[in-house]
């Protein structure tokens, strides 16, 4: 059963990690695939070949959603390639990790830039399109950190912590007009990013994890499939946890 069959979903920084997974199963259950990508060009590239096997509509577009002007024109961009826009996943996220009394005005201004100032940019132009078509999702990827914070992440925390009050917001500006807005939060998550750490380190984050494992890319998408699917119609405005019972 495909359940995003017919639909037209845009996930960004989709090159890599969570955002490629949410590509790859969203075109496996019948999606229509707009995706973002900026640094990483030849993994960009490569996605919109290897997702085009799935017999879905597949464009790849190099855009940094942190940029307002871009954002609009991928939006614009994307409307006029599919022809419409059902579903928005907000993925693209840095890290410039550090502790408050290290932590420079640039380290803070770019991951606030790109993981929150994004949300809004793509959100806003896409809301447009939805608000006339009177139907539309919008699934923003936050973190347990956002949640609960965590030291050494203090503007992280703050990024993907205002992404949650973002999303609420929205789900009640838009939901009259059956557009709805919900946020999911990843625990720890095995991907390139994770590989690189020490394997120690590894087993003893995932000793304090109820579930006493990572969890892997698809653990998330899997959840976005759900959020993007006409099977969560009389969801909005919620938090998902996808932790492994870390919250």
């Amino acid at each position: 059963m495909k359940l995003l069959e017919g639909k037209t979903a845009l996930v960004t920084g989709a090159s890599k990690g969570i955002g490629r997974k949410i590509a790859e199963v969203f075109a496996a259950h019948g999606a229509n695939v707009a995706f973002t990508y900026l640094s990483s060009v030849e993994k960009g590239q490569a996605l919109e070949t290897e997702l085009q096997t799935f017999g879905t509509k597949i464009k790849g577009y190099r855009s940094d959603a942190s940029k307002f002007a871009e954002a609009e024109q991928l939006i614009s961009d994307v409307v006029a390639e599919f022809g419409t826009l059902d579903v928005v996943v907000n993925n693209a996220g840095i890290t410039k990790d550090g502790l408050l009394m290290r932590m420079t005005e640039e380290n803070w201004d770019e991951v606030i830039d790109v993981n929150l100032k994004s949300v809004f940019n793509v959100t806003k132009a896409a809301s447009k399109i939805m608000m006339k078509n009177r139907k539309g999702v919008f699934i923003n990827l936050s973190s347990v950190v956002g949640v609960q914070g965590n030291a050494g992440q203090a503007n992280y925390a703050a990024s993907k912590a205002g992404i949650i009050g973002f999303t609420k917001s929205v789900a009640k500006e838009l939901g009259s007009r059956n557009i709805r807005s919900n946020v999911v939060a990843p625990g720890f998550i095995r991907t390139e990013m994770t590989d690189v750490l020490d394997p120690k380190v590894v087993e003893g984050w995932e000793a304090n994890i109820p579930l006493k494992r990572a969890g892997q890319p698809e653990d998330v998408a899997n959840v976005c499939v759900f959020l993007a699917s006409d099977m969560s119609a009389y969801v909005t405005g919620q938090v998902l946890p996808v932790c492994g019972g870390m919250l």
